[in-house]
């Protein structure tokens, strides 16, 4: 499948928005410990919000504007700015089309990362959600490469995101509320690494991969 629609676009935020109320007591656990206790409530009322107001979008710049719009505005700390950026640079990169294709998605999805990485100034290593994005964009990029079946491309996005989520357990945060703890943050995983896994799986099943 080398096409991306509209309709699976709305999909994957419809299955974003599931899985972070279905793991929100295990993204605010994982915040508990290194960061304000909040991922999980801040992103589950986010996307909450997000899907009260797509209503019926007709291009996908404009589901996106309103997907970043609404985060930024309804989501505290730091996630709602961070996701929102990613989301309203998805879109703009994307422009007044209903459907794309895989190098396209590529694209917005690597404009997403690099506003987070200009807003959050981020990099891998440093225990944030660029440690999952980061490997899960690699992993996109290298199944294109080879096939344009973007559902292939979005399944090993999501795998290598979940192992960039598990490589930030043994790291010390270098950005964010877990900074302060310095030494201590190591030994947990990052909750914001962790949301982004699951957006990579909700994508992967958007796009009718397997995310078992």
């Amino acid at each position: 499948m080398g096409v991306v629609t509209l309709e699976q676009l709305v999909d994957w935020l419809s299955r974003f928005r599931d899985l972070v109320t279905t793991n929100q007591a295990q993204l605010t656990e994982l915040d508990s410990a290194i960061g304000d206790a909040d991922h999980g409530s801040n992103m589950a009322r986010g996307m909450n919000a997000v899907m009260d107001k797509l209503g019926e979008p007709t291009a996908i710049d404009q589901l996106f504007t309103t997907v970043g719009m609404t985060l930024v505005s309804s989501v505290g700390g730091a996630s709602g700015p961070l996701y929102g950026t990613f989301f309203l640079r998805f879109g703009t990169t994307v422009g007044a089309e209903t459907s794309i294709d895989g190098e396209a998605l590529s694209a917005a999805l690597r404009a997403g990362l690099a506003g987070i990485e200009a807003r959050g100034k981020a990099e891998v290593g440093d225990k944030t959600m660029v440690d999952a994005l980061v490997p899960a964009l690699g992993a996109l990029d290298a199944s294109l490469a080879s096939s344009d079946d973007a559902s292939a491309a979005a399944e090993a996005a999501f795998h290598a995101a979940e192992r960039g989520r598990d490589a930030t357990e043994p790291l010390v945060a270098r950005k964010g509320r877990a900074s302060y703890l310095g030494d201590r943050s190591a030994g947990h995983v990052d909750p914001g690494a962790t949301s982004t896994a699951y957006l990579f799986q909700a994508l992967a099943g958007a796009l009718g991969g397997e995310t078992g």
